[in-house]
């Protein structure tokens, strides 16, 4: 499981399962790059962490919904340390409502970000994972892609889309020696999940046979595997971290 000399981008790790996740792979030996767009101080504090862990890194400022941000950036990340080994597309953002009622744009600003912005990130990381013949591409999807959820059109079409990109890009690259997996969460005790009141909550828990949501550490489990070289078999696959309440 061991990620020593590899470098890894995180994309939305300054909080959350982006932060468990830097984390995690922090404490397996890579450099992590944290991605954020507006909130320096809490990359740093991820970044903090990261070094508690015996890791080490920086934080990136980009948006990923932009093209010549991520393009410029994941370029200078190559310059830097010569390689990019890891990508974890996790920033995402929800822009809820009914349908009826959803405003054009808000259905664009999370398909730009959650969808858009994961193409954008794999495309540029890709050159620099063809060139070296070997790489991974961690998508984190959503069980709210698979299972649909009333209030969020917008969330779960880019979360399912994200399915489709982690299936045919897992096509295109396998000869490079790159696989594409995903991840996709269930109901995670994240800054998201906090807003929802407790009788909300408690009727979520009680949908899971596990009886509980699932903790950042958990997906950054996942993600670590698909990461290292025990996942190095696995490709085109989305491993559901969900406590059971998807199957």
């Amino acid at each position: 499981m061991s990620l020593q000399g590899k470098t890894v981008l995180v994309t939305g790790g300054s909080r959350g399962i982006g932060r468990a996740v830097c984390v995690r792979l922090a404490g397996m030996g890579a450099y992590i790059y944290c991605n954020y767009v507006s909130n320096p101080a809490a990359a740093e504090e991820t970044l903090e962490l990261v070094r508690a862990a015996g890791g080490d890194g920086e934080a990136v400022a980009f948006d990923v919904a932009d093209v010549e941000q991520v393009q410029a950036a994941i370029k200078q990340i190559g310059t830097d340390r010569g390689t990019l080994d890891v990508l974890v597309n996790n920033a995402g953002i929800t822009r809820d409502g009914l349908v009826a009622r959803m405003k054009e744009s808000d259905w664009d600003a999370v398909l730009d970000t959650n969808l858009k912005g994961a193409f954008f990130c794999a495309k540029a990381a890709s050159r620099l994972m063809m060139k070296q013949r070997w790489g991974r591409i961690i998508n984190i999807t959503s069980v709210i892609g698979f299972a649909g959820n009333a209030g969020q059109v917008n969330y779960a079409a880019a979360k399912a889309g994200m399915v489709g990109v982690t299936k045919s890009m897992a096509r295109e690259f396998a000869s490079r020696n790159i696989t594409v997996n995903g991840v996709a969460p269930g109901y995670i005790v994240t800054d998201m999940t906090s807003e929802l009141s407790e009788d909300i909550q408690d009727k979520i828990k009680g949908e899971i046979p596990l009886s509980r949501l699932g903790s950042p550490e958990d997906v950054a489990g996942a993600v670590a595997y698909l990461a290292g070289n025990d996942g190095s078999y696995v490709t085109g696959q989305v491993l559901h971290v969900n406590g059971g309440m998807y199957m």
